[in-house]
């Protein structure tokens, strides 16, 4: 190539658009995690994040790690290396109840409700603005989003079905107003009509613009209603990109997803 020639290409280069830069804040990162079930190493300098307004499937096999990638996060468990921030600020091994105060709600597997208190008073217990003040999710719009709680209002957590359970734990989460919503297995165990109604409501919150982290085996739903996707093996990253890559290659999903 002469000199004219190799001129016009660094001009090409020059002139092209850099790829922008996702200026989104930050909501959660993990950098390098490896947590340990006593001798057990589970996770294995994992390295996470979400930023405000995503939507992350995190997939994996059962036993991957995907739990404990979770509950090390949130300060539910200690890593014995690696560290995790919060909207920037250091929050390595909690305290959980401050991680939560900065804007991320959590729909454990175990739905974790109180069985004593009414659906109303589940929900009205977790009431509060946002960080930045919001209060876009109240008590009116998530019985418009459950309107089978709205026939309950007055039955103790633990008289629901498990469908019924699972909307008040989202509805709780909602209550909150949250940045950031973490979902574990949120249709696990549930009739097929309940597991539709779960899918149509995490595709609502996502429009509404409260980034979202989706755990769940079915990874057609998930890749459907996420940006992006991940997928752990053996408490490691395997695989972190658009969920469209996913859904487009079988041999990936049979290789890291498949029964």
């Amino acid at each position: 190539m002469n000199d004219m020639s190799m001129l016009k290409v660094n001009e090409v280069a020059l002139a092209a658009p850099a790829a922008a830069a996702d200026t989104r804040e930050m909501l959660l990162e993990a950098i390098g995690l490896h947590t340990y079930y006593g001798s057990s190493h589970i996770l294995h300098g994992v390295n996470f994040n979400i930023r405000k307004g995503e939507a992350l499937g995190l997939m994996g096999r059962n036993g991957m790690g995907k739990t404990t990638l979770i509950r090390t996060m949130l300060g539910f468990l200690t890593p014995k290396a690696g560290g995790v921030l919060v909207r920037g600020q250091r929050m390595t091994g909690g305290p959980t109840h401050k991680i939560a105060r900065l804007g991320i709600a959590y729909v454990p597997e175990g739905r974790g409700i109180f069985p004593n208190l009414t659906v109303k008073e589940n929900l009205i217990m977790a009431a509060r603005a946002g960080v930045e003040g919001q209060r876009e999710w109240t008590f009116e719009r998530v019985m418009a989003t459950f309107p089978r709680l709205s026939e309950r209002l007055t039955n103790g957590g633990g008289q629901l079905s498990g469908g019924e359970q699972q909307m008040l734990t989202i509805g709780r989460a909602l209550m909150t107003n949250p940045d950031l919503l973490i979902l574990d297995e949120a249709t696990e165990g549930l009739a097929p009509l309940i597991v539709r109604e779960i899918w149509r409501v995490i595709r609502e919150i996502r429009d509404s613009g409260i980034a979202t982290v989706v755990v769940d085996k079915n990874h057609a739903a998930v890749t459907a209603v996420t940006d992006r996707s991940m997928i752990l093996v053996k408490g490691q990253v395997v695989f972190d990109g658009p969920s469209e890559e996913v859904r487009n290659n079988p041999e990936l999903i049979q290789k890291h997803l498949g029964v």
